[in-house]
């Protein structure tokens, strides 16, 4: 966190309990930083996302800057290894030293390990676990890796670690998997009941047979490893919203400086169903302080109505960006007919 002198902090709090409230960059209190949101970045991955909040208009820098990929790798199931029936997700989340200077090495790998907890807590509850990362039963599954990379820290970096991972997932497509036996043809010698011989003039067919099997052994992609369906549930996942605290105000997209000032701040997590109703999948104090029960449940209500509203605005930019990729996609096609 930065370090602010008395008189800047005093500036900063006396700004938030105004009347009418300011803020050194105009805007009102429950005002968002413009939002920067592009998907696909990472051609090699299943799904990726780059996120700014806050970025210059005129020279195009500065702003909190967050990339996510999501890469499935497959795993097997068996007292040897983590592999789970169903598939699991892991998460992880690093900081660019660059973006916290300030920070010891130490105090880096703990801010880094705090995030990674938080995230990989949340998105990988069971409530929220996608029912198409299985492959065989007890036998192979996906293995869902979420890398979250922080390359700047204006402020407000958990609401955007929770944007871009939704951004991320959002992009993921599973690769459609079909199931293959092999079936020793009657006559190979060895075979169960067979001649001990081959018999070269007959008929030769395949020994895999890759129709629905319930005892499939291995698998095969019809797919290429960047097609596929999009990953189950992906309108369940969450999203962050920080209320910064400053008695009795609260505000929200805090930049650097602000947090420095008023360091008490509630973190909820949201999703919402096909129904619209709003879910709490995490909450968390984060600073010194406390609240009255009365008071967490007003601000609960409140984070809602947040957490509703971006989700909206999230969700309108991530279908434009889909239709955007579309489109772009078959103008390459028609370049190489």
């Amino acid at each position: 966190m930065l370090s602010l002198s008395k008189a800047e902090k005093s500036y900063i709090q006396a700004g938030f309990l105004a009347s009418p409230p300011s803020r050194a960059d105009g805007r009102t209190l429950l005002d968002f930083r413009s939002v920067a949101l592009e998907t696909g970045i990472a051609p090699l991955a299943n799904g990726s996302a780059r996120l700014n909040i806050g970025r210059n208009t005129h020279g195009g820098g500065g702003g909190t800057e967050v990339v996510a990929a999501a890469k499935l790798e497959v795993e097997s199931i068996d007292e040897d290894s983590d592999g789970r029936d169903g598939g699991r997700i892991m998460c992880t989340v690093s900081c660019s030293p660059s973006a916290y200077p300030y920070l010891a090495s130490g105090a880096l790998d703990d801010l880094q390990a705090d995030l990674t907890s938080l995230l990989h807590q949340t998105l990988s509850h069971a409530s929220l676990h996608p029912r198409n990362l299985g492959i065989l039963q007890n036998k192979k599954s996906w293995l869902l890796n979420l890398d979250v990379l922080v390359l700047s820290d204006a402020g407000n970096v958990i609401d955007a670690i929770f944007m871009a991972s939704r951004a991320a997932l959002w992009d993921t497509h599973v690769p459609r998997t079909r199931g293959v036996e092999y079936k020793a043809r009657k006559g190979v010698k060895g075979a169960e009941g067979g001649k001990g011989d081959m018999d070269v003039d007959e008929e030769v067919q395949s020994g895999f047979d890759t129709r629905v099997i319930p005892k499939a052994t291995d698998f095969e992609l019809p797919d290429y490893w960047d097609e596929g369906e999009v990953l189950d549930g992906r309108d369940r996942w969450p999203i962050g919203v920080t209320l910064n605290l400053e008695s009795p105000a609260h505000f929200l997209d805090a930049t650097a400086q602000e947090e420095a000032a008023a360091p008490l701040k509630l973190l909820l997590v949201f999703s919402f169903q096909d129904a619209g109703a709003a879910v709490i999948q995490g909450m968390r104090m984060l600073g010194p302080g406390e609240l009255t029960s009365s008071n967490l449940k007003d601000l609960i209500k409140a984070g809602e109505t947040y957490a509703r509203d971006l989700f909206t605005a999230l969700n309108a930019k991530l279908k434009d960006e889909d239709v955007r990729r579309n489109q772009k996609a078959r103008e390459r096609f028609e370049l190489h007919r």
